[in-house]
């Protein structure tokens, strides 16, 4: 899953030669859980809550078709740009 935080504060942690290293704290409108999406790879992170944490969660599938349509859209204003210009 995709994760974007709504109130409240986590940190993440990675194992950095065999000790939990904090990487990143999260708080309001920050998000986590895309790199194991977009890489279909296992999770290389831990999250862990400091402070009573909500979070909407999108689902793998959601989250790939609105990178695709993400990417389609920023293609079709390249696009269009491109067409745009003299030669």
């Amino acid at each position: 899953f995709f994760y974007i935080v709504e109130e409240g504060e986590a940190h993440i942690f990675v194992n950095v030669e065999g000790e939990e290293k904090k990487v990143k704290e999260c708080a309001a409108g920050d998000s986590f859980g895309e790199l194991a999406l977009m890489y279909n790879a296992p999770r290389a992170a831990t999250v862990k809550a400091v402070a009573d944490l909500r979070c909407w969660v999108v689902d793998r599938n959601t989250f790939k078709l609105t990178l695709m349509e993400s990417t389609i859209n920023k293609r079709d204003r390249y696009e269009k740009f491109l067409d745009s210009v003299p030669i």
